[in-house]
């Protein structure tokens, strides 16, 4: 058998008992909370998952604004299985949006991020970030009329923070309006720049959990006495949970493969009932709430504004829950978690059906 053989010729020359002393030791804390610790893994899994499918179609996508549309006809019509890898690359980034956003929500309701694992809050959230940028970015590169005017929406409405929004769309956009410079820009974050980051961040964000331990919510914490060893039951568990994904995503992609819309002309305007992406919904909701104008002040920029210190105040949580750094129930940030979901729930809703 070849197994065996590269197995013993492996062992030969790297010790790898030491590797399974330390996964055996290692215990995963059980409590009826635990099934949080297995969202990040799924999301872990759909990023390897995304790079793969990304690298396919970067074999047969042209970042060109005359040719990035075509190109994409002819990997869905032309390319074997090209259909089927730009649908699961579709799915695979919605879902692995929704785990990053459920993980985050799920370590904010239990205080994950408590004293001394801030830096695990910091390194997750740039990564839902950095995920959002990637659904943007990525959805640019089919260069349709709704991802044309939903970018452009997107990076005006950065265009509207003070001082900063002005270089901000511009370094977006690669110049004033979404055109041939922007598809490029785009390119070039969707396919180096934002993986680079990714693999960064993931491997720092893996090196803190691993430093810091799994992190057993308040509520329990004086309850939860016996762990569970990470290998095999839970590396088994996490294996068969990921392979269930695969299969929910390869589900999808066969039986709701997105359509494409007509090629973008810079020069038409927008279709009517445009929107963006789930994950920019809540967004667009709040702008409605605004008005045009506020005591002669611009309604959007006034909106922006409350949008982004809503998202910064969400980012600090950690540093201000002072009462669970210190090991205490805090109902004011259970409270405020609850608020934040609710909202966002409530939001992407009434967007998904207006």
């Amino acid at each position: 058998m070849i197994w065996p053989k590269f197995r013993n010729w492996f062992q030969e020359r790297y010790d790898t008992n030491e590797l399974k002393k330390i996964a055996k030791s290692k215990l995963v804390p059980r409590h009826r909370y635990d099934i949080l610790y297995y969202t990040g893994g799924i999301t872990l899994f759909l990023f390897i998952v995304q790079f793969i499918t990304g690298m396919i179609l970067a074999f047969y996508y042209v970042p060109h604004v005359d040719y990035a549309y075509e190109s994409i006809i002819e990997i869905v019509t032309k390319i074997n299985m090209g259909w089927f890898f730009r649908s699961f690359h579709h799915w695979g980034a919605q879902l692995c949006i929704v785990f990053v956003f459920i993980h985050l929500f799920g370590t904010l309701l239990v205080k994950s991020y408590r004293k001394p694992r801030e830096f695990i809050w910091v390194s997750g959230f740039i990564l839902l970030v950095i995920s959002i940028f990637f659904g943007l970015s990525g959805y640019l590169m089919l260069w349709d009329e709704r991802a044309f005017a939903a970018v452009r929406v997107a990076t005006g409405g950065a265009g509207n923070l003070p001082v900063v929004g002005s270089f901000i769309k511009i370094f977006l956009r690669g110049g004033t309006e979404v055109g041939g410079d922007t598809i490029t820009r785009f390119y070039a974050f969707h396919v180096s720049i934002l993986p680079l980051l990714s693999m960064l961040l993931i491997s720092l964000h893996v090196l803190l959990v691993q430093y810091h331990g799994m992190s057993v919510p308040l509520s329990v914490e004086n309850k939860q006495k016996t762990g569970e060893p990470f290998f095999p039951n839970v590396f088994y568990k996490d294996m068969m949970i990921w392979l269930l994904v695969l299969g929910v995503v390869a589900t999808l992609a066969v039986m709701l493969p997105p359509e494409i819309g007509i090629k973008a002309d810079p020069m038409a305007p927008p279709p009517e009932g445009i929107k963006p992406e789930w994950y920019f919904l809540f967004m667009l909701e709040t702008l409605k709430l605004f008005p045009g104008t506020i005591y002669g002040f611009n309604g959007e920029t006034i909106a922006i504004i409350c949008v982004t210190i809503g998202i910064l105040f969400f980012f600090l949580i950690p540093f201000l829950d002072r009462k669970s750094n210190r090991g205490q129930k805090s109902h004011l940030f259970t409270i405020i978690a609850v608020i934040y979901i609710i909202y966002f729930m409530t939001m992407t809703l009434v967007g998904f059906l207006s």
